[in-house]
């Protein structure tokens, strides 16, 4: 009796080490800065693709009649190009069948021609340069509208429902943040807005006192930032101690979170925000607010701006290899390219560039310290 149980006790752990050596491993990578200052951004990204991975795991994806284990490779680049490449260079040498990210233009555009050289399709939901899909990288995809985009809609709301005459334009000197405020200052001239100062800052400095004052004596009726939440909130709090407490406060998706009501503490100014997020707000998302009680129940107080970007990316990337039979990414990527995705955000389907088909955006203000949806 003994030795039929031990058989039986073998047979059964040959059995469930048969199903394991079956099953394959599919890795896919993601980049964004879970360390430094921007940190709070990454870590949201991050927490997206990983709450994509587990629910992929949970339905028991098969793939060219093979179930798969899906695995999340996460890499920091400190929003920093050089560690950017580095992560980039570290998901090829690895062979992940795809990669979501990364968070930032500057760190994403060089990387993207990494991914193209080893030929893994990547997928971002956050960064917004137009210049990512100008090298037309058949591994490049993004699926939240573009700066052109947000630029534009933050000048015309400027001309045509505030009316203002007059702006001050502030950016940080990097590719999302100099590619932004640079199509601002382009569409606000062409709607009769006199940019009547340009001032330049960095995406590690907090102390903006002599570029407000500079600012002040041009008296504008708002002042535009191209740039991160980091730099925003500060400048806020100094906007206010300069006694500039009627100036509009204009920025992107990158100062359009819910961590600047922190960083400003406490300063009116806030109340003169209005930024431009790519996407719909999360109550117009096709599956934002149910997606959003999700994300909060695992990851409370953790949300930022982009984690339903990264988490419809990672669920893009597996929709394509499964209606290609293949994680292989030579074989998947054309299907990629062919992608009607019914995600959280949105609907995806690409153009012959990479880009978003339609890409709709919202804007926001602050309201008791609160981000609001304005359309």
């Amino acid at each position: 009796m003994q030795l039929k149980l031990k058989l039986t006790v073998a047979a059964a752990i040959a059995a469930v080490a048969g199903v394991t050596a079956a099953q394959e491993v599919v890795k896919i990578g993601h980049v964004a800065p879970v360390s430094g200052a921007q940190a709070h951004y990454g870590k949201d990204n991050e927490n997206g693709a990983r709450m994509a991975i587990e629910d992929l795991n949970s339905q028991g994806v098969m793939i060219g009649g093979k179930k798969v284990k899906f695995e999340l490779q996460a890499e920091d680049d400190a929003a920093d190009p050089k560690q950017g490449t580095a992560a980039a260079q570290k998901l090829c040498d690895a062979k992940v069948a795809g990669v979501v990210g990364h968070l930032n233009s500057g760190t994403t555009i060089p990387a993207a021609k990494i991914y193209n050289d080893c030929g893994i399709p990547h997928v971002t939901g956050a960064a917004t340069n137009p210049n990512l899909t100008k090298p037309g990288y058949k591994t490049t995809f993004r699926i939240i509208a573009n700066d052109n985009a947000l630029g534009a809609g933050l000048a015309i709301y400027a001309a045509d429902n505030l009316k203002l005459k007059t702006v001050a334009v502030v950016d940080d000197r990097t590719a999302y943040g100099q590619g932004l405020a640079n199509v601002f200052k382009k569409v606000a001239a062409e709607k009769g807005i006199k940019v009547v100062d340009e001032q330049f800052t960095t995406d590690k400095a907090t102390d903006f006192m002599a570029i407000l004052t500079a600012i002040k004596a041009k008296n504008p009726d708002a002042i535009f930032y191209g740039g991160m939440d980091p730099q925003a909130g500060p400048m806020l709090r100094q906007m206010e101690q300069l006694g500039m407490g009627k100036v509009r406060f204009f920025g992107g998706d990158g100062v359009c979170t819910s961590e600047i009501a922190k960083l400003a503490a406490g300063a009116k100014t806030l109340a003169n925000v209005i930024c431009a997020e790519g996407g719909a707000s999360l109550a117009k998302m096709p599956g934002g607010t149910a997606w959003k009680a999700k994300y909060d129940a695992k990851y409370p107080g953790q949300f930022q701006v982009y984690s339903p970007y990264t988490y419809d990316a990672t669920m893009l990337l597996a929709d394509a290899m499964k209606r290609a039979g293949s994680s292989d990414p030579k074989v998947y990527i054309p299907e990629l390219q062919k992608s009607n995705y019914k995600g959280v955000t949105a609907n995806i389907a690409f153009e012959s560039n990479g880009e978003m088909k339609n890409p709709s955006i919202t804007l926001y203000n602050y309201i008791d310290g609160k981000k609001t949806p304005l359309n």
